[in-house]
């Protein structure tokens, strides 16, 4: 019986499984610019997923099965006698005058079974951790454009020059219409080499006192760029290996193209790309060059940007524009198709799992004590009694899950984060209270959809049969 429904289980996880992998491979086709990325289903991991599968089902039900097998035929005939009295954890300090009847019912089925109550704990704390993961990653991406578009980068318009300019540029933009402030920058295309490591960026020369491209440190503090030296992103400072006070290479790419040795003097955070800074006039210094820039950020009034984008799409020498807003909702566009998906996949798997694991523990618990419950209604046991027994158990288990299932999911998030530390960007590990409360409420939605359906089953109790019972 068990097969058989591991068998069907199966096929349809592959089936769902392919489907799911088409629409991700049409993800990172988009998201990545390939010209085309087939989904292939390795027979291998078929065989992986159904041995795992099969495993752990026929794992689980061998307990059962030599239980059953080793009863002898005369006893297999007779009801099943009723477990050895002992005293709780909780009689044994006399805390069972603070609890009713029932209660004291719940908490003796939890310590006679063990390792029944532990695994149900489990696997309801895994569809917790599972619903936590789901939704961390907008809630993720939202305090990683705050960071980069709202606290570092401030300019309204980024504007880049053919090539580098003398600085008094920047007054025929400031004089633009609209155009409240301007800040120049340099940007010079440079490889790092550290050793055997090395990386192609950029080094980018701003003011000392720049207001509109702020670096930060780790704690979102503004870092203050010394007048020698660089800054490093802290992602690319890990790639290099480097650390605050190390000589690193700069081998540059544009004009003559030297190669100087320079020190490194700060981190930034940073999750998005990979950049360094300087001061620009020591930038100006270390390419032997006078005061130069090849880019001005600007902060413009808010009913004035079309006017200002469009006027400094006419001047000759700028070779780009990009809009701040527009470039915040282009990201936003760029990840949202893969977020939305991941999370749809990993909350349906959450709920679909918590609803499986608190409902046929239900069904189990049901099924092995439907004599008991019925005895208690003979006794004298009201429904709410009897139905509070098995339905307080099933609440408590799920109670006990969900904080171990908001620290399982904290584990996986941050498993997840730590193989998302990619070049293009990182991905920060922030949970939101909201996170943890969606992910419990869902599990507790669920316990509670199955407590509903569970009680239907306990009003049909067959008294009459127990009446009829030898014993």
């Amino acid at each position: 019986l068990v097969s058989i429904i591991v068998a069907l289980g199966v096929l349809a996880g592959v089936g769902l499984g392919a489907w799911l992998g088409t629409g991700l491979s049409e993800i990172y086709t988009e998201f990545y610019r390939f010209p085309f990325l087939y989904y292939v289903l390795k027979p291998v991991v078929v065989l992986y997923a159904t041995l795992i599968s099969f495993a752990l089902a026929l794992f689980g039900t061998m307990r059962a099965i030599r239980h059953a097998a080793l009863l002898p035929p005369a006893q297999a005939m007779q009801p099943e006698p009723p477990p050895l009295y002992r005293q709780t954890l909780i009689e044994r300090y006399g805390l069972q005058r603070f609890l009713s009847q029932p209660t004291r019912m719940i908490m003796r089925q939890l310590e006679r079974k063990p390792v029944k109550s532990m695994l149900s704990v489990i696997g309801i704390a895994m569809a917790c951790g599972v619903m936590v993961v789901g939704n961390f990653q907008k809630g993720a991406i939202d305090y990683m454009v705050d960071v980069q578009f709202r606290l570092s980068q401030l300019e309204d318009l980024a504007v880049t020059f053919t090539e580098p300019s003398a600085y008094k540029a920047i007054y025929s933009l400031d004089n633009i219409p609209g155009v409240n402030y301007a800040e120049g920058i340099r940007s010079v295309a440079v490889r790092f080499v550290n050793g055997q490591r090395d990386y192609r960026t950029s080094i980018t020369g701003i003011d000392p006192d720049s207001k509109l491209l702020q670096i930060l440190d780790d704690r979102l503090n503004v870092v203050t760029i010394p007048n020698e030296g660089v800054v490093l992103n802290d992602h690319l400072a890990k790639v290099l290996q480097v650390k605050i006070g190390d000589d690193i290479q700069v081998e540059v790419l544009e004009g003559n193209r030297p190669i100087r040795t320079i020190r490194v003097v700060g981190l930034a955070k940073q999750f998005l790309g990979m950049a360094a800074y300087m001061q620009r006039r020591t930038l100006n210094r270390f390419m032997r060059e006078g005061d130069a820039i090849n880019g001005v950020n600007l902060s413009v009034n808010r009913d004035d940007q079309h006017a200002v984008y469009r006027e400094l799409q006419e001047m000759p020498r700028v070779v780009g524009t990009a809009i701040r807003k527009v470039t915040i909702q282009n990201f936003y566009d760029l990840l949202a198709e893969s977020v939305i998906f991941f999370t749809f996949i990993a909350t349906l798997l959450g709920g679909v799992i918590a609803f499986g694991v608190v409902y046929n523990n239900a069904r189990i618990a049901l099924a092995e004590r439907s004599r008991e419950l019925a005895s208690l209604r003979v006794l004298g046991f009201t429904k709410g009694e009897v139905g509070y027994i098995l339905i307080g158990e099933l609440m408590l288990l799920t109670l006990l899950a969900v904080p171990i299932g908001l620290v399982i999911g904290y584990g996986l998030c941050h498993y997840l984060v730590s193989n998302l530390q990619t070049d293009l960007y990182r991905v920060p590990l922030i949970i939101s209270a909201a996170n943890y409360a969606y992910a419990a409420l869902v599990v507790i939605v669920s316990s509670v959809i199955s407590s509903i359906l569970i009680w239907h089953n306990i009003k049909k109790l067959d008294l009459i049969a127990v009446l009829k019972t030898k014993e």
